[in-house]
């Protein structure tokens, strides 16, 4: 169709089909011209693309049981998945093509180990208007924060008018991310280790998972494989586990956010950063990595797993940001 659609009508689409936030933007606005190629592979008339927001619960982000982490991110990802059906349906019905590409895994397996997802939504979403990146690489609404699940939506429709970055940027350089991170992915120059983020957070996902798998097959019997593999991490494997959102549940910033922080910064530290730096837990990391030698040093109750996560996209590449 060559009849431009409005967006404040669009913008009430997506809010009807339950987006707190919503942002449109041209497929050739620049800062997404790595994204061009993967949507058009999806939807080679995409013109525009859509960008949602819901919100997620702090206390669930900061939880010391990483269930309760689980739990808010498996409610997150079918709700977006839910938006984007409504939003693409809504546009159908007024003759337009609409496609929304999984928020998270499943990817594009047959990419992998390069880039498997469709597109990615967080370069996306900074350049509908949505928010800024913080130093830890997660986009920070100006009102929700980093508690935030993003989704797109890809369309034909050409839409007026479209949306503009916000000309500032939420982040506080707290650097509370930084000390929060396990395995010191996260700088205070700004600079951002992405083998170790993605090693260990999505340790259970595609190349972490098949290092899993290639581990049962080379044991020679069960009690091989017991001193390669805890029977905990066995039975992790039968649900998808998000190893680490602590960059996400220290971060104070955004208006809905910040009011505890400010009033309170000690209490902020010792309530929520200091829990997540003392919990016990596996961390995963490539041997000799600086993420072994940064949880060995800084983390003493952490117990380091070495893993073998294949080869990684570039460090510039952000992972499908499941939640965040």
């Amino acid at each position: 169709m060559s009849e431009i659609l409005d967006a404040a009508l669009l913008r009430q689409i997506c809010l009807d089909a339950g987006a707190e936030d919503v942002g449109f933007v041209a497929l050739e606005t620049p800062g997404l011209e790595g994204e061009v190629e993967y949507v058009r592979e999806a939807l080679p008339s995409t013109r525009s693309l859509i960008a949602v927001c819901v919100r997620v619960t702090r206390a669930n982000f900061r939880s010391r049981a990483a269930s309760s982490v689980n739990t808010e991110i498996d409610t997150a990802i079918p709700v977006l998945d839910r938006i984007g059906h409504r939003i693409s349906l809504a546009l159908q019905d007024r003759g337009y093509r609409a496609l929304y590409p999984s928020v998270t895994f499943p990817v594009e397996a047959q990419r992998l180990p390069s880039r498997g997802w469709t597109v990615s939504h967080k370069p996306v979403a900074v350049a509908a208007g949505l928010g800024h990146m913080g130093i830890h690489r997660c986009v920070i609404h100006p009102r929700f924060g980093s508690f935030i699940g993003l989704g797109t939506v890809l369309t034909d429709a050409v839409i007026a008018p479209y949306n503009v970055p916000i000309d500032w940027n939420p982040c506080l350089g707290c650097y509370l991310c930084v000390a929060a991170c396990p395995v010191g992915a996260i700088h205070n120059d700004g600079s951002f280790d992405f083998n170790s983020c993605y090693t260990h957070t999505y340790n259970q996902f595609v190349n972490n998972f098949a290092d899993w798998v290639e581990t049962m097959a080379d044991s020679s019997d069960l009690e091989d494989y017991g001193e390669r593999i805890t029977p905990r991490e066995t039975t992790m494997q039968s649900r998808r586990q998000y190893r680490s959102g602590y960059c996400v549940a220290v971060c104070p910033a955004g208006d809905e956010v910040i009011g505890p922080y400010l009033a309170d910064r000690k209490g902020h530290v010792q309530e929520v950063l200091r829990p997540l730096q003392r919990k016990p837990e596996n961390v995963y990391v490539s041997a000799g990595s600086n993420a072994e030698t940064h949880v060995r040093k800084r983390f003493k109750t952490k117990i380091v797993r070495q893993v073998d996560s294949g080869i990684m996209p570039p460090d510039d590449v952000d992972p499908a940001p499941e939640s965040r």
